[in-house]
């Protein structure tokens, strides 16, 4: 018996969706939802991750000395920006971020956030 017949719409199929997947990452990481960013002290840095290994971070945001900070979460994939984060906790920083909205899995990182460069605040 030949097989081809029966497994062509299988394999066209799995093509169809390997395309489709691949055009969906491919505009999901080129086009942010938004950018901004944030000014405050790192509070939590750490990298997490069983197989994509992504830097997780805090940042406290006051306003006022003395008021309860905003926590901010967000996500590093540059590893040279995440030693710079751990060289400067405990300094006041601004973050610049893009966020991704909709990424298919949590390995790219665990929050839409991505920061992508920091400035030090004097």
């Amino acid at each position: 018996m030949n097989w081809s017949p029966i497994l062509f719409p299988f394999k066209l199929f799995l093509w169809l969706v390997v395309f489709i997947g691949a055009a969906y990452l491919l505009v999901a990481f080129n086009y942010s939802y938004s950018d901004g960013s944030r000014a405050g002290y790192i509070q939590k840095l750490s990298t997490k991750g069983w197989l994509c290994k992504t830097s997780e971070g805090e940042l406290a945001m006051t306003t006022v000395p003395g008021v309860a900070p905003v926590l901010w979460d967000f996500t590093v994939w540059d590893e040279k920006v995440a030693s710079q984060l751990s060289q400067s906790m405990g300094k006041r920083l601004v973050l610049h971020y893009k966020e991704y909205r909709y990424l298919p899995t949590s390995c790219f990182g665990e929050t839409p956030y991505f920061v992508d460069r920091i400035e030090m605040q004097e």
